[in-house]
């Protein structure tokens, strides 16, 4: 049952993902809200992560999985991409690299707000103590 309600918290959040993409008039996929949802509610602790723990670690395991269609389907338009495969070959290279340096810094603004915040959170109880 745990796996279930942990499933449906994620389930619900891609739902107003969805709401999010059908609403508001941004480029964004549904899924991106989505997961910017999730994110802000464990970062704002609305959610634990404990909540969501086992089924999103399950998820992550099984991801190679979701790419066996796009590469199926990517086999299947061959005689169209054919004469544009160095083209995106090199854009693919070059956006993944990109991605990697903007996740890599993102990741690290994080930790070191975390840092800070659990610092000033030690510093703050100190004062109370004394």
């Amino acid at each position: 049952m745990k796996y279930v309600k942990q499933f449906g918290i994620i389930l619900f959040l891609s739902l107003l993902g969805e709401l999010c993409h059908a609403l508001l008039p941004l480029p964004i996929p549904a899924s991106i809200y989505g997961i910017m949802l999730l994110f802000l509610c464990l970062e704002l602790k609305v959610i634990p992560v404990s909540s969501v723990k086992e089924v999103s670690g399950f998820l992550i395991e099984a991801m190679p999985i979701m790419f066996i269609p796009a590469a199926a389907g990517l086999m299947d338009s061959w005689p169209v991409i054919k004469d544009a495969w160095v083209s995106y070959t090199v854009i693919t290279v070059l956006s993944t690299f990109v991605v990697m340096a903007v996740s890599g810094r993102v990741v690290q603004f994080v930790m070191r707000r975390s840092e800070k915040d659990k610092t000033e959170e030690e510093e703050s109880k100190d004062e109370r103590a004394v």
